[in-house]
């Protein structure tokens, strides 16, 4: 069988996505980039309006290239809005969970061509589903699923509705895991899930610090980034602990969402634009010219010309390394949904637009910021006389040079080109 795997969203999206591959290779199945497949597997997204609609055309694409082919649904878009999926015409219909189970329905349903419908109850699910990290389809970075679920239920946010309850792996298989990953030859790994900062929580003795330790510690060939951190893990113990982990890159990526604190209170978030302040200090103060990235909602219900001009002085005053900034997108079954004072269209797509103006502006003045530093980039990618790769603080880099890909490669930063730093191989 031919299949095609289609990734909308997050990283723990690409994560299962790869995995199913993975499992599907591993029965002898044919993976295939371009043209029409036996079997599509679409892993959709539903974090905004227009990831609905990304997942809704991603189905129908499949369904046009093959009509005759099976089409299985996953991911949160199918889970919230099962319905819409069938009508669409899918074979199979699958949620956030059961991969292998989803895996197996697209096996027997090529060879039986029966029309399989399920949808999952995420609120029951207590138990997390251990995924094999794949062999990353020719990539050169891993990922690790070491965590599902969210139970932060932000008013604006569907995914735990979703995703479900926290869900964790154990510190002794993420660890082997990662040793896996590194036997195997991968140089860079991600820890990602839908809601790290709640690792452990399921498991009695919520320690993610304890398990970036183990992971580094175990695979010291490997650099180590993070996923997404809310700013409560951010203490003193938890950078001084990570800031002794040569392999651990000096990257954090802190969902602000808003710079104002009345939008983040009737956004349901868990701390203030103080105690996110304070977060970014101390990952500063541990690990000097650290890149951190952010997050941004503009345009929630209510907020206010002033409320938006708060977002952005915040924005200049935290000096993010990058920040992606969306406008507000209305999810039904969510607080925010049904509150007073939703904006126009034309308002949020006006302040989105200078919110990333200012994030570009922003960008750039770090990128400035290495130049004439020597560091290591990950080589992704080596031709035509020149090396493509990422900085540890994750900043992607130009260099003049040959470097084998897959490897490290010492580099001394030139100077700036767009988005991106040129330098040279050393």
């Amino acid at each position: 069988m031919k299949f095609s795997v289609v990734t909308l969203g997050c990283k723990v999206n690409q994560f299962e996505s790869r995995a199913m591959a993975a499992i599907l290779q591993e029965r002898g199945h044919e993976l295939v980039a371009e043209g029409p497949a036996d079997a599509y597997i679409i892993n959709t997204c539903t974090v905004t309006a227009e990831s609905s609609r990304k997942s809704r055309q991603a189905v129908r694409r499949a369904m046009s290239e093959n009509p005759l082919a099976v089409t299985a649904v996953c991911g949160c878009w199918s889970q919230i809005s099962p319905e819409e999926a069938k009508k669409l015409g899918a074979d199979i219909v699958f949620g956030s969970s059961d991969r292998l189970e989803l895996v197996n329905a697209v096996e027997r349903t090529f060879s039986e061509r029966l029309a399989v419908r399920r949808v999952d109850d995420p609120m029951s699910r207590r138990i997390f589903e251990e995924l094999p990290a794949g062999s990353g389809v020719g990539r050169t970075r891993a990922m690790l699923k070491v965590q599902d679920g969210c139970q932060n239920f932000c008013s604006y946010c569907i995914i735990p509705y979703a995703r479900g309850p926290v869900r964790s792996m154990t510190p002794e298989k993420a660890v082997s895991e990662a040793m896996r990953l590194a036997r195997e030859g991968y140089r860079e790994l991600v820890i990602t899930g839908i809601e790290i900062s709640s690792y452990g929580r399921d498991l009695g003795s919520p320690d993610l610090t304890g398990l970036v330790e183990s992971i580094c510690l175990a695979a010291p060939e490997m650099r180590i980034r993070l996923g997404s951190l809310e700013p409560r893990t951010i203490t003193r113990e938890f950078c001084e602990r990570l800031s002794a982990l040569k392999n651990l890159c000096p990257h954090f990526h802190l969902s602000l969402q808003s710079g104002s604190d009345a939008v983040l209170k009737r956004m349901g978030r868990r701390y203030r634009t103080g105690d996110f302040f304070s977060s970014l200090g101390i990952l500063r103060h541990y690990f000097p010219n650290c890149g951190i990235t952010t997050d941004l909602i503009v345009g929630f219900p209510g907020e206010s010309e002033a409320e938006f001009e708060e977002t952005l002085e915040f924005l200049k005053k935290c000096a993010f390394s990058a920040a992606h900034v969306f406008p507000y997108s209305k999810r039904p079954g969510t607080k925010a949904a049904a509150m007073e004072n939703q904006l126009p269209r034309s308002v949020k797509k006006e302040r989105a637009a200078r919110a990333s103006a200012l994030a570009l502006s922003l960008k750039e003045d770090f990128l400035r910021a290495q130049e004439g530093i020597e560091t290591d980039i990950f080589v992704e990618k080596s031709e035509n006389g020149f090396i493509h790769g990422f900085t540890g603080n994750y900043c992607e880099v130009r260099a003049a040079g040959e470097a084998p890909r897959n490897a490290f490669c010492r580099v001394r930063i030139t100077g700036v080109c767009k988005d991106y730093l040129e330098g040279e191989a050393l």
